[in-house]
Formats: C-alpha cells, structure tokens, sequence
C-alpha cells in the first residue's frame, strides 16, 4: 500500500474515525472510498429514540453521503432526501464541502417493529438530490425511484445512472459506528487490465457488515485487498454540524405574521417551534414574541 500526500488546508482526520479515505487502485482505473463515523453519529443520533430499524437506515445514509459528498470541489452542500410511503417515510441526509453532516428519519407510524427488511420499511418513493453550490444560480435536483432492497442498493442504481459508471456500496450500521465502502470503475480500466474490476469485487464480496464496522479505514484496505496496490490519498475528517441557528426561526415566524403568531400564543400560551432536521426546539412566550416583532428587521443590501 502506498501513500500520497494532498495540500491541505484541512484539519488532519481521526486515524481512529470519523473520516473519509480515499484510495486509488494503483494499477487499475479503479477509485474508492471508506467512511467511517463514531463521534459523528453518536452526535448525529444524540437526543432520538429511533428503533434499531430506523437507525441502522439512517446510520447507512450518513455513511454514504459523507462518501458521495467527499467528491464536492467547490463551497456548497448536498442533501439527499428519501421519501417511502413504508413505515419509515422521509430520511435527509445533509453535507457541505467541509463533510459536515446533519439529518434525521421520520416514520409514519406510531411502531416500527425490528426485523422488517429495509425495502419493506421504505416502501416505495423517490430518491431526490438537491445540489446548492457556490456559482450556481438555482440549485440542482435529481430525482430517481427507489430501486433496491437496501440503501446501499438504492445508492448504487442512483450512482449507476448519474455518473455511468459501475459503482459499488456496502453499508453497515449499528449503535457504536456507521460505515461505508464505494467503488467506482473508471473508463480505463479494462485497458489497464481486463479482469481487474472482477477481481475486486470478488475480495469486496468477502467483507461482512461486522468487518466494515470493526476496522479502521487503512486496517480494512490491507485486509482486504492484500495482493493490490493501493495509493491511499489524504483523509478526510467528518464531524456532525448543526448549531442552533435563531435566526432562521426568527424569520420563519416573520413571514407567519404577527397575528398568527398572536393566536398560537392565545390558544397554546407558547409558540413552540421544532427544528427536527437539528433536533433543535425553540420557544417563545408573550415577551419573546413582543420582542421580536419590535425589533428592527436587518436587510442585506
């Protein structure tokens, strides 16, 4: 296995997670990525009672948008929404350039019982994709159906058909770590060697959830691939990110109007507003209210 240094004005990874490795296989036009999130998803999951179920969907989310979002060059951030009409009906999963993560899932139903297959709990729906990016003017949204039994497999269709390139992704989750795995062959690689990407699948096929979750990114290269060099580039840490951000509500309310804010207030005596994507609440009795709607609005010029 050898190494390449990146320039980076990045903070350096954790060696022991919380990041993403890139890796090149150095004599195939093959490219691929580990994630693996501890502190990151415990954070992400801080403050909510999924079942086990719901979690290991959501964890296998987090784990591939930090694998897809390592690949953004400029400023910006992408959110992939996943919409069912299963017992679990909405997963968002948010990254900007910096692999700062956030997200949430919502289940349509009081319980979600463990043990149903993913597909089964997803239902059907739609995989959306909204891109927002420094020099773009309106962001771009991709929508594909769900396709698959799995998130992984989900990802791979989506993958398959956004890049046409042949990808492949693994995924686990459990309440300790999330953790993913991507390969992508590049348009040069069966010049470079005819049975190569075959090859690599057949030792990716070897690798089980409890290997992908128990070992550290570089551990999990050398074991798995030991007959392959392997160009590792520099990691990438990932960190959960999302700070209260009054602001945002206080021009939600803005834009509901005094008046309506005034009712809420007299029928409920708070107006409570829940930020479910940050797990964020905020509330707002009659002072709180007089204040805001006081105060002078501020207007970028």
């Amino acid at each position: 296995m050898t190494g390449q240094s990146k320039p980076a004005a990045r903070p350096a990874a954790d060696p022991h997670g919380d990041c993403v490795q890139p890796f090149m296989f150095e004599h195939l036009d093959i490219r691929g990525a580990v994630v693996s999130l501890d502190r990151a998803w415990h954070a992400l999951l801080a403050g909510r009672d999924y079942p086990p179920g719901v979690r290991a969907l959501l964890g296998e989310m987090s784990a591939v948008t930090s694998l897809i979002s390592a690949n953004l060059k400029q400023p910006g951030r992408m959110t992939f929404q996943l919409r069912g009409d299963g017992g679990v009906n909405l997963l968002v999963l948010d990254c900007d350039e910096r692999l700062r993560l956030r997200g949430m899932a919502r289940t349509g139903a009081e319980e979600v019982p463990d043990g149903i297959p993913a597909r089964a709990l997803l239902g059907d729906g739609q995989l959306l994709l909204t891109l927002d990016a420094a020099g773009m003017r309106t962001p771009y949204q991709s929508m594909v159906p769900l396709e698959g039994e799995s998130i992984a497999a989900i990802f791979e269709h989506y993958l398959n058909q956004s890049e046409q390139q042949p990808t492949r992704v693994l995924l686990a989750a459990d309440d300790r770590r999330a953790a993913g795995l991507l390969l992508q062959k590049l348009p040069e690689a069966d010049r470079r060697d005819a049975d190569g990407w075959n090859r690599v699948l057949h030792l990716l096929a070897t690798l089980t959830p409890g290997e992908l979750l128990g070992q550290a990114p570089l551990d999990l290269l050398r074991r798995l691939f030991p007959e392959e060099e392997v160009r590792v580039f520099a990691a990438r840490p990932v960190s959960h990110h999302c700070p209260r951000d009054p602001e945002k509500i206080h021009a939600m309310l803005r834009s509901l109007g005094r008046a309506e804010c005034d009712a809420i207030l007299a029928e409920k005596g708070e107006v409570r507003v829940r930020d479910d994507l940050c797990n964020h609440e905020y509330l707002f009795d009659a002072a709180a209210l007089e204040a805001l709607f006081a105060a002078p609005v501020q207007r970028m010029h």
